[in-house]
């Protein structure tokens, strides 16, 4: 099934055939957790903004370069959990559940994480591979926040990084991060 509009291809099954990339990387979130400022760190320049067939909603995508190999990265609407209530959701999730992504970047407000925790076991719960990015954490530490990341990546099983998208403060470390897992 082709999600893009444009007449490239699509991926599927880890294969993403318009491009000769073999990798594909999702972001999901809530809105307004800095999922774009993400996307735009880690793809650059190089973005597609394109409509969700039959669709007026919009899905940006891009490629990313890391450890020297090229991935294709997908930034989804938000979305609030895997059961879809708005059209915005129900292609978030197909996109999830029918495009076979490499890996999952659940991007979420640090400051409000025990809102957004329970979304981020649903995709672990759903044997999604993915990384917790705990955007915003400058706020969160601003208010006193404090996040144990070991302890979290322990108690959820999945790798957890801390982020300043609007600096770009430990995108090294989510590069880092997204190239180990999907080698």
């Amino acid at each position: 099934m082709n999600f893009w509009k444009k007449s490239s291809g699509h991926c599927h099954e880890n294969n993403c055939e318009s491009t000769g990339l073999d990798k594909k990387i999702v972001l999901v979130g809530n809105p307004n957790v800095g999922k774009s400022v993400i996307f735009n760190n880690l793809t650059g320049t190089y973005v597609t903004v394109s409509n969700y067939p039959g669709t007026t909603v919009g899905i940006s995508k891009g490629q990313a370069k890391l450890n020297g190999k090229m991935a294709e990265v997908v930034d989804t609407p938000g979305m609030y959990s895997l059961i879809p209530i708005t059209e915005e959701e129900r292609i978030g999730r197909s996109i999830l559940l029918t495009e076979h992504p490499n890996l999952i970047l659940h991007v979420v407000d640090a400051k409000n994480l025990d809102r957004m925790l329970s979304f981020t076991l649903q995709l672990i719960e759903a044997d999604l591979p993915v990384i917790l990015v705990l955007n915003i954490m400058d706020e969160a530490e601003r208010i006193g926040l404090k996040i144990d990341i070991k302890k979290l990546e322990d108690k959820l099983g999945i790798s957890v990084v801390p982020t300043v998208g609007t600096t770009k403060k430990g995108m090294d470390i989510l590069r880092n991060r997204i190239a180990d897992l999907i080698r």
